[in-house]
């Protein structure tokens, strides 16, 4: 054949047969999906050629995920019965379909129980661990026993994969039955000290769920753990990290020393810190003075050692790590540890939005604390076009949390940002009504240039056509007066004059309780009762909310009024003489007279006599009275009701001013994320925030306090191999006769096992050492001994012998433990 023919048939065929092998693929691919009736796949499952059982067990376990157990329970004794096959694929579905139904068929699961053992001495080692994984995934409370024994088993295997899986089924079992609790600490213990650092991982997480306070199993593996750490799986180091958090915080005490604060001179004539004066005392007092003290914070060597380890795991390419590391460093380190954190954290605003989002309210609450570090990360935080609502609001709040700290040009740049978003109408309301709010809290700055800057952006919105953004400017600048009305009068004359412009009910209502609230601070330039003049003439036409303000306007000008122009004092009639007797009358002046007439006094004038017009304000007050009189809104006409009540009597003046005047409390605009603040860094109570409950999302727990200084345990127990019989027995051994005796006599009485400042765990359990000592025998206690001995039998002398021989030797076994603490 012509080689050019041969070439143009090998295509061919080659084509033909791809062509034939993708219809094949296609339609396997139909028929997988392709229901089949229950004796069809019966009869898969019971053929005795592997391809069909492999085939009816693929379409069974993809059945159990689609439909519900009901459905495919009747194939449970046909899946079962090919549990003993040899080809992995098929023991793999078996067991996938077997704890997925063992609990609807407990007593059909039993049969399997010995194939899985015997798997269990399978020689491939992943057939091994998948058949411990099995058994214990199989939730029948009767064979707890056997799976604690697999475990066993599993502890003691060569290869590593066993013994990962048998840590990950401890839990498994002590779920089934806590009983086996104590018997599974041990072999938690065993595999706590593993070598391979996969299976210490799983262990440390098995620890977590089945004992987290059992922090004496965790004394002798410490240091090995950290070690491990760096080479340990992402879940690992999260279950190690997570552990080591509680175990720092509960066994290192925080302490602290004081230093002296490193200032500059400002004056290079001064004498300089190291000379001394003509008298040392001199000298001494005035640093002493001068210089401020701070605290330091001091690390425990074991503490720092974690730090230090912790610090490769900031380039780790799983996210919750770098945020379980920056968690370590914020409630364990110093803040020169946190500074190598913030790097990382920021890193991870490059990622997809979701795990961006989770970012974000982490690197808050890290900068709520200590925000000094996040502002050469500015750019960072600007809110770009794409953002989503919930990532630029975090965004908004993270460049108010840094404006106090940065630099005035920075400033100036966050300022620009701010005002850009609050002008631009086409944008989302949303965002405006954040950016002016993101303005007010920059406002709240030292600096009074700076709050100035702040309220002339806020007082250029006033006049825009968006109602929205009308009102939330006003609101913002409502609470920048009542922090600091002294310096806001002419603020206030701005905003009246800008009533005419401003068509935002909410926007006239705030005007008008502001001119009503800080107007009357200078009595000699009060514009409230010309704004109240100029309002009452379109009274009809406002909006119920402006109008309830013209009326508490209105009433606070009047009390103004009444207190600088109190009304008069009535004018009392004298008190009328005693009428003389009819007969005395008679006899002075001969005859009778009227008395009646005499003692009534002269008519004195009423003030409205006086009087031909009444006051302005007191006519604006009457007038606006009766306009609320035949208002539609009960609410308006009830509190004109109250109003006029209240200030109808002189003697309620007083009271009038005390409910109308008083000063009101100074409004505070925290960062939104402050009600987040009590969560722990990485929870997901943190990104849920108060929607989870009160104390967070269920299973949430809050950070361990700090242990107080000398309860903390022993250091010696974090020694590797201190603990044991072995270790006592070595520092006994290095001791002499004499030092033996003099160890024991100081130690405590042999009937206290325990340590009275120590618990089970190794922790302090608040009794002092003083406690501890046996109490000395005085002379008399002595000598009654002694007269009390001479009168005992021959049998109770021996009866004492033994008690003090065995005494002695109770002694010398606990000497070992005195020794070591003394060393």
């Amino acid at each position: 054949m012509h080689p050019s023919n041969f070439a143009h048939w090998s295509l061919s065929t080659a084509r033909d047969l791809t062509l034939e092998a993708a219809r094949d693929a296609s339609n396997a691919r139909k028929s997988s999906t392709r229901m089949l009736p229950s004796g069809q796949l019966k009869k898969l499952l019971d053929s005795r050629s592997e391809r069909d059982v492999l085939e009816g067990l693929r379409r069974v376990v993809t059945m159990s995920y689609r439909q519900p157990p009901s459905q495919t329970l009747p194939f449970f004794s046909h899946v079962i019965k090919n549990i003993a096959s040899p080809s992995l694929p098929i023991k793999k579905l078996v067991y996938i379909y077997l704890l997925q139904h063992a609990e609807h068929e407990p007593d059909t699961a039993l049969l399997s129980i010995n194939t899985i053992q015997k798997s269990l001495t399978d020689s491939n080692p992943q057939l091994r661990a998948l058949a411990l994984r099995v058994m214990s995934g199989i939730r029948v409370p009767v064979i707890s026993q056997i799976v604690s024994l697999a475990i066993k088993r599993g502890v003691g295997d060569m290869s590593p994969y066993v013994r990962r899986a048998a840590a990950l089924a401890i839990p498994k079992c002590y779920r089934l039955d806590p009983s086996t609790e104590p018997q599974l600490l041990e072999y938690l213990s065993t595999l706590l000290g593993d070598k391979q650092y996969f299976v210490t991982g799983a262990a440390v997480a098995a620890f977590l769920e089945v004992c987290p306070n059992r922090l004496d199993l965790i004394h002798p593996h410490y240091r090995s753990l950290i070690r491990k750490l760096v080479d340990m799986d992402e879940w690992g180091q999260l279950a190690t990290l997570r552990l080591m958090m509680s175990y720092s915080r509960k066994c290192f005490p925080r302490r602290t020393k004081k230093i002296k604060k490193t200032t500059t001179n400002p004056n290079p004539n001064a004498r300089s810190k190291g000379t001394k004066g003509f008298y040392d005392t001199e000298s001494e007092s005035e640093e002493s003075e001068d210089q401020e003290m701070e605290d330091l914070v001091v690390l425990d060597p074991d503490l720092e050692l974690l730090l230090k380890a912790c610090q490769s795991l900031l380039q780790s390419r799983n996210s919750a790590v770098v945020i379980a590391v920056a968690r370590t460093y914020l409630y364990l380190g110093t803040p020169d540890y946190l500074s190598l954190a913030i790097g990382p954290l920021i890193s991870l605003l490059r990622s997809p939005g979701d795990v961006q989002h989770i970012a974000l309210y982490n690197i808050v609450q890290v900068c709520l604390s200590h925000p000094e570090p996040f502002v050469k990360y500015y750019t960072h935080f600007l809110v770009r076009s794409t953002d989503s609502p919930h990532i630029w609001r975090l965004k908004l709040e993270l460049l108010t949390l840094i404006f106090p700290h940065a630099p005035p040009r920075l400033q100036s740049l966050i300022l620009a940002e701010l005002s850009h978003f609050s002008h631009s109408g086409s944008l989302d309301p949303g965002l405006v009504k954040e950016a002016v709010r993101a303005i007010g809290r920059c406002s709240q700055t030292t600096n009074p240039k700076t709050s100035a800057r702040c309220l002339r952006l806020l007082l250029a919105h006033i006049g825009s056509a968006d109602m929205h953004l009308v009102a939330e400017s006003l609101e913002v600048i409502r609470h920048l007066i009542q922090r600091d009305p002294e310096n806001h009068r002419t603020t206030v004359v701005r905003l009246a004059k800008h009533l005419d412009a401003a068509t935002s009910p909410q926007a006239r209502a705030s005007i008008v309780w502001l001119v009503g609230e800080f107007a009357g601070l200078d009595p000699e330039n009060n514009i409230a009762a010309d704004v109240l003049r100029i309002l009452v003439k379109g009274f009809a036409d406002e909006a119920e909310p402006a109008k309830l303000q013209i009326v508490l306007l209105a009433a606070k000008v009047y009390v103004h009024h009444l207190n600088a122009n109190p009304p008069p004092e009535p004018v009392r009639a004298p008190s009328p003489k005693p009428s003389p007797s009819l007969l005395e009358n008679y006899e002075e002046q001969g005859g009778f007279r009227d008395t009646h007439l005499d003692s009534v006094s002269p008519p004195q004038p009423t003030p409205s006599q006086t009087q031909d017009k009444p006051h302005p304000i007191e006519a604006l007050w009457n007038y606006i009275i009766l306009l609320t009189r035949y208002d539609t809104s009960y609410d308006l006409r009830d509190r004109a009701r109250v109003y006029k009540a209240l200030l109808s009597t002189p003697t309620s003046t007083q009271l009038a001013s005390l409910l109308l005047l008083a000063p009101k409390p100074v409004p505070q605009t925290p960062s939104p994320s402050e009600t987040r603040k009590g969560y722990a860094l990485g929870s997901a109570s943190l990104v849920i925030g108060d929607e989870g409950g009160v104390g967070g999302l269920k299973g949430y727990e809050d950070l361990p306090p700090w242990v107080k200084e000398g309860h903390e345990p022993d250091p010696a127990l974090r020694e590797e191999g201190a603990s044991g019989a072995a270790s006592t027995y070595e520092a006994a051994k290095s001791l002499s006769a004499a030092e033996r005796l003099d160890a024991a006599s100081r130690a405590a009485p042999p009937e206290r096992t325990v340590s009275p400042g120590r618990s089970l765990d190794g922790l302090g359990s608040g009794s002092g050492a003083g406690e501890a000592k046996e109490k000395e025998k005085t002379l008399d206690e002595w000598l009654a001994e002694e007269e009390e001995s001479e009168d005992e039998t021959d049998e109770e002398k021996e009866t004492e012998e033994e008690e003090e021989s065995s005494e002695y030797e109770t002694e010398s076994e606990d000497e070992g433990e005195g020794d070591r603490l003394v060393k």
